[in-house]
């Protein structure tokens, strides 16, 4: 099966692949060069569109006012601020944007400068583009006269369609821009948003403190009430309970503790009284004289008494040693020693006596005590729900007294802030007077128009050159057929009412086609025809070339043009040159050479002896011609072009020619080329220049090997000599100099 060569060799050409096709800078450059009218003509009606545009377009001015958010202005209310409190959330910055755009703050903005009034937004001096819309969108509408309302929202409309506020990169900034037919108009309305959202801004905080100073109020009257209630079931409970209060708490739990304070004490005495008398009773079996008991240390009898008895006993000593105890002297001492013993031991017994008192009375105390300890923790036992209860009671009446205290601080504080017209927002920029208009931008859109008219003829351009199907250059040929291309024939037609072909004048009766190049031998058509002939007689070195035949895929390619033309040239430079007309089915050579044949190819080979008898002769360039006459269409013309006889035939016209040129049938309708196609040296395909497509040339030569085989080369016909000469634009303006149209 036929399959196209390799789009390109390595190291030969760069491109991409672009819908299944090469798209290399040198099909770019041959794109350009042939679509350039396509890219020149969307580029000029962009311009022009452009240029109408600006013609009719309303000149508008630009007004910018910038506002700033900044919370440090509110700080002189609050002095506990700090740093973090001045941050505001990004999300707020971006909520003001939506304020500034929306209905009710533009709507402000038109009652107060009366923009109803104004011609610009009422339509009194509407344009015609206006006048049309509006009589478009009366055939829908109910035909009612519009509101004051409508008006004004359609004012409100065409204000918010002109109005563009934004944040300024990532800063607490908005930019209000608004664009107006006026620079006053402009400057005016821009300064009246940021002026009502400012008002509004303050006004907005004013009704919330005034609603939160309301509500609070409402609220401090509640707490009071139930801060006050609660504070009276304290009161209540208590007087019914019999539960005092005093500074250090409840007064059966101070008594209690009072009690437990005395009652430590009361056994702290009766211990040491006890002690004391213990003592006494200890001492009072040994040497009275000899106490050391404090209250005898301390009474001044008992020390008076010891003090003579110590005397005493010294003298008694004395005497007793000096003496004896028998003398009546020690006797008397002794005497008065016991009966002073005997007064210490009456002391001692009287102390003791005072001591047993003592501890009686601590030990009375003590029990008094504990009873009735015991009396107030049974009380105790007794009052502790009441007391749980009580507590509950007084926890509640703290709270809505605390609560109460906020709120009234609270409510304080924002009677104070109600007075203070504070917002956190600033105007920063006021909007002045634009000095020059800001669209239509006259500059920008000229080098808009003109970008976007070069990308659409680009687009346009290469659109029509993907999306073809046809061919139009010999790259292309040659990447379909994968043969030489041996040249672009121009179209020789005469011009048409819709335009001419040729750049050549047309003649007064029409042209003879088949004889152009014996008129014009030194046109381009002419040499490239000679190219042909000699890329023939090149392959002619190294195989025997004789029969050649002009083949293409469909009718009206201009073959047999080609064909007649192709023969002449030959038989002009000396050659024997013999034409055959093989087109069996329409004979359109015979036609233009030997209209009057009564004989020819069918006659020869019935009888290829006697050829000469059919064959017609040229006297101008020596051409032989063996025209095809049948009465009717051949039901077996494909076996009677590639019979036998047309082999004999063809051996006899090899002796006596050198080059025989065959007219053949197209391939697609008919198989006579595949038929004769192996009797055949050499074929050239003509393909029309820009009509005949890439799918027809793909079928006509894949359906036989040997007609792929035979081919030598390809030819483009019937060029459009105009694009041609934008095509070949690369070749310089001298490529064409040596063609002359006129012999």
């Amino acid at each position: 099966m036929y399959q196209p060569r390799e789009h390109f060799q390595s190291g030969h050409r760069f491109g991409i692949e672009f819908g299944g096709a090469v798209l290399s800078f040198e099909r770019v450059a041959d794109v350009l060069r042939r679509q350039w009218p396509i890219i020149a003509v969307c580029t000029g009606a962009s311009l022009a569109l452009v240029i109408v545009y600006l013609a009719m377009a309303q000149p508008m001015y630009t007004a910018n006012a910038r506002i700033m958010m900044d919370t440090r202005q509110t700080q002189v209310l609050d002095k506990d601020s700090n740093a973090s409190s001045a941050l505001i959330d990004t999300g707020y910055v971006d909520s003001q944007v939506e304020i500034i755009n929306s209905d009710d703050l533009i709507l402000s903005v038109v009652r107060r400068l009366k923009l109803t009034e104004d011609p610009e937004f009422n339509g009194s001096k509407p344009g015609l583009l206006s006048i049309i819309i509006g009589k478009l969108t009366s055939l829908f509408g109910s035909g009612e006269p519009a509101s004051q309302e409508r008006i004004e929202h359609a004012v409100v409309q065409q204000i918010q369609k002109n109005l563009r506020t934004e944040r300024v990169l990532t800063t607490y900034v908005l930019s209000l821009s608004y664009k107006a037919r006026s620079p006053d108009k402009a400057a005016k309305i821009a300064n009246a948003i940021a002026n009502a959202y400012l008002v509004g801004a303050l006004e907005a905080k004013y009704q919330s403190t005034k609603r939160a100073t309301e509500w609070l109020q409402q609220r401090s009257l509640e707490l009071s009430e139930q801060a006050s209630a609660s504070d009276r079931a304290v009161q209540t409970f208590k007087a019914e309970n019999n539960i005092v209060g005093t500074s250090r708490g409840l007064m059966s739990e101070q008594q209690l503790s009072d009690l437990n304070t005395q009652l430590v004490q009361a056994r702290a005495a009766t211990a040491e009284a006890k002690a004391r008398l213990d003592r006494i009773d200890t001492i009072s079996d040994q040497d009275v004289a000899q106490s050391t008991v404090t209250d005898a240390l301390n009474n001044s009898v008992i020390t008076r008494l010891r003090a003579q008895y110590l005397d005493l006993q010294a003298q008694y000593s004395d005497w007793s040693r000096r003496y004896g105890k028998t003398h009546l002297a020690a006797v008397n001492l002794a005497n008065k020693m016991d009966e002073l013993r005997k007064n210490i031991a009456d002391e001692l017994r009287r102390i003791a006596d005072a001591y047993r008192s003592d501890y009686e009375i601590a030990k009375s105390r003590e029990a008094s005590l504990e009873k009735n300890v015991k009396e107030l923790v049974a009380q105790a036992g007794n009052k502790g729900q009441a007391e749980v209860k009580l507590r509950d009671l007084e926890s509640a009446a703290d709270t809505y007294r605390n609560l109460y205290n906020n709120f009234l601080e609270k409510l304080q504080s924002a009677t104070q802030n109600q007075s203070f017209p504070l917002s956190e927002a600033r105007l920063i920029s006021t909007a002045t007077k634009p000095d020059r208009k800001s669209s239509p931008r006259t500059v920008l859109a000229l080098v808009g128009g003109l970008v976007g008219g070069l990308c659409l003829g680009f687009g346009a351009a290469f659109a029509r050159e993907l999306l073809s199907d046809v061919l139009r250059t010999p790259g292309e040929v040659e990447d379909e057929l994968g043969v030489k291309c041996l040249g672009v024939l121009p179209d020789i037609r005469p011009p048409t009412k819709a335009g001419a072909l040729l750049s050549t004048p047309a003649k007064t009766g029409p042209p003879d086609l088949s004889r152009y190049v014996v008129d014009h031998p030194f046109s381009r058509f002419a040499e490239t025809l000679r190219n042909i002939k000699v890329s023939i007689d090149v392959a002619r070195l190294t195989r025997e070339i004789k029969v050649i035949g002009i083949v293409s895929s469909l009718p009206k390619e201009g073959k047999t043009t080609v064909a007649a033309n192709f023969a002449q040239l030959i038989a002009l430079t000396g050659h024997r040159t013999v034409l055959i007309d093989g087109d069996l089915h329409t004979r359109s050579l015979t036609r233009e050479l030997a209209p009057n044949a009564k004989t020819g190819l069918v006659e020869a080979l019935n009888d290829p002896a006697n050829l000469g008898y059919h064959v017609q002769r040229s006297k101008e360039t020596g051409l032989d011609f063996l025209p095809s006459v049948v009465a009717s269409r051949m039901v077996n013309s494909a076996d009677v072009i590639g019979s036998k006889a047309m082999a004999e035939l063809l051996k006899v016209l090899r002796e006596h020619y050198e080059y025989i040129v065959i007219d053949l049938a197209p391939v697609m309708p008919v198989a006579d080329s595949k038929a004769v196609s192996f009797l055949i040296d050499a074929m050239v395909y003509v393909i029309e220049w820009g009509q005949t497509t890439r799918t027809a040339l793909q079928e006509s030569v894949s359906g036989s090997e040997v007609l792929q085989k035979k081919l030598i080369g390809a030819v483009l016909n019937r060029a459009n000599p105009k694009m041609l000469k934008r095509i070949e634009a690369y070749k310089g303006k001298h490529h064409n100099s040596y063609y002359v149209e006129h012999a």
